[in-house]
């Protein structure tokens, strides 16, 4: 028997609520995971999540954790919201009188979910990783100048003093972006996202459409609150593991600003090359227990807002008042 349908602004609001509560709640573990992934070998500055936390803390204060936050607040109602709505979407159109789908049609339907988000996750995450990444390049320039006002001490070179740059913030850079590059610069790493979400979403939603329907007394209820959780962690986990290299490389990619002495990179497959030849396969891995740690719950979350139907309750008693 088919599901029961749910409106699309419905789908629109319990997308957009699952994502401000996930995000929210795991931010600090993303902004660690942009940073692990972007410093390369020679420059390491944080050994560990709980390192670039710390290290994060005591440099930016606790708020320096959240930086960047405010545009993924902004955009990942909309970027959730086409997620879920188009899977959904997806599904619909491809089953048949309410039969289950197969497993290439719901990987079909993942498929067409990651390819309709990255109009909103491309420019986002743009933005995002400027915001997140600004403060390691301040920490390695104030490491460099401390290095420097000690080899000068005791000669007759002046000391170097640290180089203050202003902390540039998302408007600024939309603006910079629009001008010098046009809307395409807002969309740099297009392929590469592309890359990271289609697979993850091919992956994502037929693993949790299957794992949660293991969880269902009956073939005619839905699943208990905790199985859409569980299966939403564990799905959305093992994607983001899954997908982490094309991860690793789109973060290299989108980063405008690079340390002392890092690659820079012309596109996928160059970024891909140098990683491999100068920091080895296990680069591709970098910061993936993070992003296990950040898309497990938000995934999870959304899932349980999406089941529980908050929207629907919302709107149902917006009708109420209007009859």
């Amino acid at each position: 028997m088919a599901d029961k349908q749910i409106s699309l602004p419905a789908k629109l609001i319990n997308g957009g609520i699952a994502g401000l509560i996930g995000v929210t709640c795991v931010f600090p573990i993303d902004l660690a995971k942009t940073r692990l992934q972007n410093q390369q070998n020679g420059q390491r500055m944080y050994t560990s999540m709980s390192d670039c936390l710390i290290k994060t803390i005591r440099s930016e204060g606790y708020f320096g954790m959240y930086r960047g936050a405010a545009v993924n607040l902004t955009l990942v109602t909309p970027e959730k919201a086409i997620k879920l709505a188009a899977n959904d979407f997806f599904r619909h159109q491809l089953s048949k009188d309410g039969q289950k789908l197969t497993l290439l049609k719901e990987m079909l339907a993942g498929c067409g979910a990651g390819t309709c988000q990255v109009i909103v996750t491309t420019p986002m995450e743009m933005l995002k990783i400027q915001l997140q990444d600004a403060g390691r390049i301040a920490a390695q320039k104030k490491i460099l100048a401390a290095h420097g006002q000690l080899s000068a001490q005791g000669g007759t070179q002046a000391s170097v003093e640290a180089p203050t740059t202003p902390r540039p913030t998302a408007t600024q850079l939309t603006r910079d972006l629009l001008r010098s590059h046009g809307i395409a610069g807002l969309y740099k790493g297009l392929g590469a996202t592309l890359l990271r979400d289609v697979p993850f979403s091919i992956v994502y939603f037929p693993l949790f459409a299957n794992l949660n329907q293991l969880g269902r007394p009956a073939s005619e209820e839905k699943s208990p609150f905790y199985v859409s959780f569980l299966a939403g962690c564990v799905a959305g986990s093992t994607a983001a593991v899954a997908v982490n290299p094309c991860d690793v490389v789109k973060t290299r990619l989108q980063s405008l600003q690079r340390g002392i002495n890092e690659d820079t990179y012309s596109g996928f497959l160059d970024c891909a090359r140098k990683i491999l030849r100068h920091e080895g396969p296990s680069a591709f891995l970098k910061g993936a227990y993070c992003r296990a740690l950040v898309i497990a719950p938000l995934f999870g979350i959304a899932q349980v807002v999406y089941f529980l139907g908050i929207a629907e309750s919302l709107l149902g008693l917006l009708q109420d008042t209007r009859a």
